[in-house]
């Protein structure tokens, strides 16, 4: 049995550099790799490609790369609720590539299947397509996409194994799991680290295959991005 278990996050992320471009799972602030991210800051490395669906917020999740500077590339779909991205953006301190979310997690999902491009009529005839090649099939016109080329994989998940193997809960089943084997390297952060062979094999929704080392984070926070109830 192949154990690909790490003492911690600065194991986890040994080998990560300037300039690296690293995909970072999670959906809003749901199921975002807490510990990675706070790691990335603690090793100040710069110069990162990071993508990513949300660019979280100005004090949490990707948002304290933001501040740090650390990131000059963000490849995202919905990046609304952090300010000091928008200051960056608008500033030209920061290139922003927007992509379509459904695009977006093809592009990882190519990736992680070895195709290398694709077609898809999301984006035809606007800025998205520009200097992308476009071909009609079955009279409606498509865009090619290539996939994504990471150096990195950061992913939480609810409970993984010594082998790799990962179980989501609930809607931090977004991106992460479409991003394990997406990269060069993928990296796993838990909530529940088990021996191998604990997991019942119905249940594993991304098998050890896909990640080459896994951790057993700390301390999360698991913020709600904005929280809202109904009247009473």
């Amino acid at each position: 049995m192949i154990r690909k278990n790490v003492a911690d996050a600065s194991e986890a992320l040994a080998g990560v550099s300037d300039g690296m471009t690293l995909m970072l799972g999670g959906f809003g602030l749901c199921g975002i790799p807490e510990n990675a991210i706070t790691e990335l800051v603690r090793l100040g490395v710069g110069g990162l490609t990071c993508i990513s669906n949300n660019a979280g917020v100005d004090d949490f999740g990707l948002g304290l790369l933001l501040q740090e500077r650390q990131v000059d590339h963000m490849i995202s779909s919905y990046v609304g609720e952090n300010d000091e991205f928008e200051r960056q953006m608008l500033s030209g301190e920061l290139k922003v590539t927007l992509t379509p979310q459904g695009t977006l997690a093809e592009k990882c999902r190519a990736a992680q299947a070895g195709i290398p491009a694709f077609f898809t009529p999301a984006g035809y005839g606007t800025e998205v397509a520009e200097g992308k090649e476009t071909r009609e099939f079955g009279g409606k016109m498509y865009v090619m996409e290539e996939a994504f080329q990471a150096d990195f994989a950061f992913v939480k998940a609810w409970k993984g194994d010594e082998a790799g193997n990962l179980v989501f809960k609930g809607t931090a089943r977004n991106f992460n799991p479409c991003m394990c084997g997406a990269a060069r390297i993928t990296v796993a952060e838990v909530e529940e680290l088990l021996p191998a062979g604990s997991l019942d094999p119905n249940e594993i929704h991304i098998p050890g295959i896909f990640v080459q080392r896994i951790f057993q984070g700390t301390g999360y926070e698991k913020r709600i991005e904005q929280r809202t109830v109904r009247m009473r």
